[in-house]
């Protein structure tokens, strides 16, 4: 478990730097500013997260019950935060009006917030 948690984080880390540089360079001719700065705020928050699964794959104390919830969480998270960031922030560059599956942003959100408070009562709930 430790193993698939530490490759996914650095998955999402090494696409964070992947998708950063593209919105710095390849967006910045085809996009407004403000959509350059949502795109990053996407690639900023999918970054946290790569680092939170690499924390909590080197964490001992963290069974691999939670360590695998967290995994989904933040994936799923990530996915839906993110990747509709990513959509809503290039929208102007397909046919497809990405506004109208806006709504899975915030629930993404909450999968990302969701992962932190499991997180959370993980430690609380352990005696180290």
């Amino acid at each position: 478990m430790n193993k698939r948690v530490l490759i996914t984080g650095a998955v999402l880390g090494v696409l964070s730097v992947i998708l950063g540089a593209f919105g710095a360079h390849g967006l910045k001719t085809l996009v407004p500013a403000e959509a350059i700065n949502t795109f990053e705020t996407g690639v900023r928050y999918q970054m946290y997260h790569a680092f939170l699964l690499l924390f909590v794959g080197i964490v001992p104390n963290v069974s691999v019950k939670a360590k695998n919830t967290l995994l989904y969480l933040v994936v799923a998270g990530v996915i839906l935060f993110s990747g509709s960031i990513y959509a809503l922030a290039t929208n102007t560059l397909t046919t497809f009006d990405f506004k109208t599956i806006g709504f899975v942003t915030p629930i993404g959100g909450l999968f990302l917030i969701s992962s932190w408070i499991f997180l959370i009562i993980n430690f609380v709930k352990n005696n180290y």
